[in-house]
């Protein structure tokens, strides 16, 4: 009997970049909206400490972060200043849960 082929699931990684964004002081909730305005942008916090806003990108390439940083959101009125950090893995409490089972 023939064996069956299985297809292939291809599943393609998203890049995550967290860019912390220093804004004007005046204009931190419109910024923010703004960044969160932008495609690829998939989260936005306004923060207290030494940057305003910060922004979780989420992309296919490493060249659509320099789109999304660079081109978008380096632009709109009241950011000031960004530095962008790019992720290599993300933790849950799910993932520590599971390394800490027992096997139930």
């Amino acid at each position: 009997m023939p064996r069956r082929r299985t297809p292939e699931i291809r599943v393609e990684a998203m890049i995550t970049a967290i860019v912390l964004i220093s804004a004007d002081v005046h204009q931190i909730p419109e910024t923010a909206q703004s960044v969160a305005d932008v495609p690829g942008v998939t989260e936005v916090f306004s923060c207290a400490g030494d940057v305003d806003i910060i922004a979780k990108v989420r992309v296919r390439e490493h060249s659509d972060i320099a789109e999304v940083v660079t081109e978008r959101i380096n632009r709109l009125p009241g950011v000031r200043h960004t530095v962008t950090h790019i992720a290599f893995r993300s933790y849950s409490s799910a993932d520590a849960e599971a390394g800490f089972s027992l096997g139930d």
